[in-house]
């Protein structure tokens, strides 16, 4: 048994460019590590779980790989970093559907590919800054200004949002129901001052300031704002209806978990229980938001159609009256469809990052 062939545990991630492995196995001096018709061998005698043996694996990769491992030994354990010839992203290590039983995600290092996306742009971003600025130097002082700025709209619209979510509570548990039907009035002012100030975050994605997608970043930044200037701001009928509180204490809800984890990334702070609920707490929140929107949108079809605000005639000689309910229609709609396309995306995201974790408990 002292010579017995065995195989260890490996772990693994990737990048768009990289793949990344970590064996297992601990006191391995010289391993035999090479890369022949896109296979990966391993032999070396080491320390692993079944004592001190010779361990060995063989991988098949996915797609093409350059046949050049690195490989730095440490006392714990080897990591073996493989180039990719065409940088992109792969739904998984090998060849085969099937997952070895000794393979297994490296969570210490795992992303999924969006995250891996922004990971790749903010280096790239991050190296052309520094080629910009080499000849005027100290560019430490233009990335810490645009932390320190980025910092700032986090912490003031997390301040907002917070200050609109524990009005809205105290509140409820002061007068209770009634508390509803004077939503509006008691925090639109705030709600006005931090849907503005979101228009910051759309300009940033636009101008690259930040590497956040921008239409997710315009249609949310559009629809709300349709919901709080037109359907509540515009029409005083609505704004005394109980869904005001459902929709601002839904958004606030979200806000007030999504601020503070981009806030802390913009000082490379990383709090485990933060990110959990910012990847956790939009499963519950998201639907009812959309929904309490779906509902403030209906009740409002037939003030507008009694008011005939925003509607219009059509020229001679059509002469026929476009009521505004008929794109209020067609909004809800696409609200609802909108609602299926984030959740889905969203629902992968998180299913990527915490998905396989949980497999592997059971």
């Amino acid at each position: 048994m002292e010579n017995q062939v065995l195989t260890p545990h490996v772990y693994w991630a990737q990048r768009h460019r990289e793949l990344y492995l970590r064996v297992e196995l601990s006191d391995v001096q010289n391993p035999a590590i090479s890369i022949t018709e896109n296979v990966l061998h391993f032999k070396a005698q080491g320390h692993g779980a079944k004592g001190d043996n010779v361990y060995e694996f063989h991988l098949e990769f996915l797609d093409l790989v350059k046949p050049e491992p690195v490989y730095r030994l440490t006392q714990r354990q080897v990591n073996i970093t493989i180039q990719k010839k065409v940088s992109h992203w792969w739904e998984r290590l090998t060849k085969q559907e099937k997952r070895p039983l000794f393979l297994a995600p490296d969570f210490d290092r795992w992303l999924d590919e969006s995250d891996a996306e922004m990971e790749l742009r903010a280096k790239e971003e991050e190296r052309l800054n520094k080629l910009r600025l080499e000849s005027q130097g100290s560019p430490e002082t233009l990335t810490s200004l645009k932390k320190g700025y980025l910092f700032m709209y986090n912490l003031v619209q997390f301040l907002g949002f917070s200050w609109i979510f524990v009005n809205l509570t105290v509140r409820f548990f002061i007068l209770g129901k009634e508390s509803f039907y004077d939503t509006f009035h008691s925090v639109a002012d705030m709600m006005y001052f931090c849907q503005m100030l979101a228009a910051v975050e759309t300009i940033n994605a636009a101008i690259g300031v930040t590497s956040s997608p921008l239409i997710p970043s315009l249609l949310q930044l559009l629809g709300r704002n349709f919901i709080l200037f037109i359907i509540f701001g515009t029409m005083e009928e609505m704004q005394n209806k109980a869904v005001v509180f459902f929709v601002f204490y839904s958004w606030s809800s979200i806000e007030i978990f999504r601020y503070p984890f981009y806030m802390l990334s913009c000082i490379d702070m990383d709090w485990k229980v933060l990110t959990w609920l910012r990847y956790t707490v939009w499963i519950p929140l998201y639907p009812l938001g959309c929904l309490a929107e779906a509902v403030s949108v209906i009740q409002s079809i037939p003030v507008f159609n009694e008011t005939g605000r925003f509607s219009f005639t059509l020229p001679y000689p059509m002469k026929i009256k476009v009521r505004f309910s008929f794109f209020l229609q067609i909004y809800l709609i696409m609200l609802f469809l909108g609602l299926y396309i984030n959740f889905r995306h969203l629902y992968k995201q998180r299913r990527r990052r915490y998905g396989q974790k949980k497999k592997k408990v059971h």
